[in-house]
């Protein structure tokens, strides 16, 4: 009978070693959001620029409607430490979010996933930032483990959440069970998970 052995797989890579990437918060000049998602794309840098859907009515008397950005004059960017200066040569950037320290403010992946699932399960749209009333956990889906502000309840709530490091909020719709109080004491970052 014959043995035989196999060897290990070796990747070999050429020129430096690939650093990890890591999300970003991004500021863009006023309602360039989506021109700048564009030289992204031109450029092959990962972003997320959240969209929601707004019925508006012109002057004239007619409908449209308009995908939006959820956070006016934000979107996300998925770079290393080596791409930060190429990435304000975008047309329409101003500046990485800062952080503590002088260093741009990484956002968890967690945050963009849940973020990005959970804008296809519900809608949403943008909420002016609040600092006082009821705050929630939510339960279920993909919000889970989030905390936010509760500024409306019928047959359903809308959950005020708040992305702590470029200071903006949005609303999500959501079903009374999904929720559960939180006593005053427990105040954490709504997306800071």
């Amino acid at each position: 009978m014959l043995k035989i052995k196999h060897s290990q797989s070796r990747t070999f890579s050429y020129g430096p070693p690939a650093e990890p990437a890591g999300w970003f918060a991004l500021y863009t000049t006023s309602r360039h959001e989506k021109r700048v998602a564009e030289h992204l794309v031109q450029r092959e840098i990962e972003h997320f620029l959240p969209l929601y859907r707004s019925k508006r009515k012109w002057k004239d008397g007619s409908r449209v409607t308009l995908d939006l950005p959820l956070f006016a004059g934000y979107l996300f960017v998925r770079i290393g430490r080596s791409q930060r200066g190429r990435l304000l040569d975008v047309p329409g950037t101003v500046a990485l979010v800062m952080g503590t320290g002088g260093e741009p403010a990484t956002l968890p992946d967690a945050t963009i996933l849940a973020l990005r699932s959970g804008l296809q399960e519900r809608e949403a749209e943008p909420h002016p930032l609040l600092t006082s009333g009821q705050r929630a956990r939510i339960c279920s889906g993909a919000f889970a483990g989030f905390e936010g502000v509760v500024v409306r309840q019928k047959n359903l709530c809308r959950v005020v959440l708040t992305m702590e490091n470029i200071m903006r909020s949005f609303s999500v719709e959501l079903p009374v069970e999904d929720l559960e109080p939180l006593p005053a004491e427990e105040l954490a970052p709504a997306l800071s998970a």
